[in-house]
């Protein structure tokens, strides 16, 4: 049933892709293979939508599924072990390149092959993960695009206070797992003083442990979260903005996903976008270029997210300057 349902969606996004019509009159040309790697159910629709965004722009790059390309798309979900296998799955079927999601991911692939170039649209910092020689000079078979600069991280803590003045402690959500979350906690920490807040990291893996890892933190007054990037917080966004609503805790979140979702606040790169510059990479390494001679680049820009009615149900009255320059603002 997993594999049914993996093919079917990727039949049904090369379907939905409007090809040009000079594309359907060229003679047939080679075929070339993808693999992607995505450590999320395959019913997730946020990130249905990214690799909606990733093929939509390889046609818009000359490439067509079933003319000149085939896609082999994993949906991994979160857990450790599945990645793993996965990972090993794609490595074994030898693809022309591969995409990627996270660290995680790339790491687990860069286990399974060094040969199969591999492209990554969001990882937090693949240098200190090992990924990646430099960010000028990758040096390897991996390259991409960073989620985030380390120094955006402290704006994380400053919204917070500013769409909750009252906040005087925050816990910092993350999952030692993954190599970012000690350099995301420290940044936060050096900028908290200045704020005059207290933060102090929480951890969690699996659903019980975060639920009372939150509610032993909600036990005084004045607390806020926030969630750093990782695959637990993927795996459970729901989860994160449900206990978050159920101790009346502002929190401020990576990606506007969770925003989408009913979270508070979010402060991040467009994950759509770099899924689409991901593909400008995949189109160039099929053309022949080396992944270890494209650089590692950041996010062009990063986007505030509001939702308005879960501020009302936190009691919170969003400042007129935050709301004026928000980038997006759900009612």
């Amino acid at each position: 049933m997993f594999g049914i349902r993996r093919r079917n969606f990727v039949t049904l996004l090369g379907g939905a892709v409007a090809w040009p019509m000079a594309a359907r009159a060229q003679q047939r040309e080679r075929m070339r293979s993808i693999g992607i790697l995505v450590p999320a159910a395959a019913d997730d629709q946020v990130f249905q939508a990214r690799v909606g965004a990733f093929l939509q722009e390889l046609s818009q790059l000359g490439w067509a599924i079933g003319r000149n390309l085939r896609i082999d798309t994993h949906w991994a979900g979160a857990n450790a072990a599945d990645i793993s296998r996965h990972a090993a799955e794609l490595a074994a079927l030898a693809p022309d390149v591969i995409l990627a999601h996270g660290a995680g991911s790339v790491g687990t692939l860069l286990e399974a092959t060094r040969r199969v170039p591999i492209v990554f649209a969001i990882v937090s910092d693949p240098v200190a993960a090992g990924l990646v020689e430099s960010l000028a000079r990758p040096g390897g078979n991996a390259t991409g695009f960073m989620s985030h600069e380390y120094s955006v991280t402290g704006k994380w803590l400053e919204l917070l206070k500013q769409i909750a003045p009252s906040v005087t402690r925050a816990a910092v959500l993350r999952d030692t797992r993954y190599g970012g979350a000690t350099s995301h906690y420290a940044v936060i920490q050096a900028i908290a003083p200045s704020l005059r807040v207290e933060v102090s990291p929480v951890s969690g893996r699996e659903a019980g442990e975060i639920e009372r890892a939150v509610a032993a933190f909600a036990r005084l007054p004045n607390g806020g979260l926030i969630l750093t990037p990782n695959n637990t917080a993927i795996l459970y966004r729901n989860l994160f903005i449900k206990v978050a609503a159920g101790h009346r805790l502002p929190a401020v979140y990576y990606d506007r996903s969770f925003v989408a979702a009913g979270g508070l606040i979010s402060y991040g790169p467009d994950y759509i976008e770099q899924y689409r510059r991901a593909a400008g990479y995949v189109d160039r390494i099929l053309r022949g270029e080396k992944p270890a001679d494209l650089p590692v680049q950041a996010p062009v820009r990063y986007e505030t997210v509001i939702n308005v009615k879960t501020a009302k149900a936190l009691g919170l009255e969003i400042p007129p300057t935050m709301l004026a320059t928000a980038d997006e603002v759900f009612e």
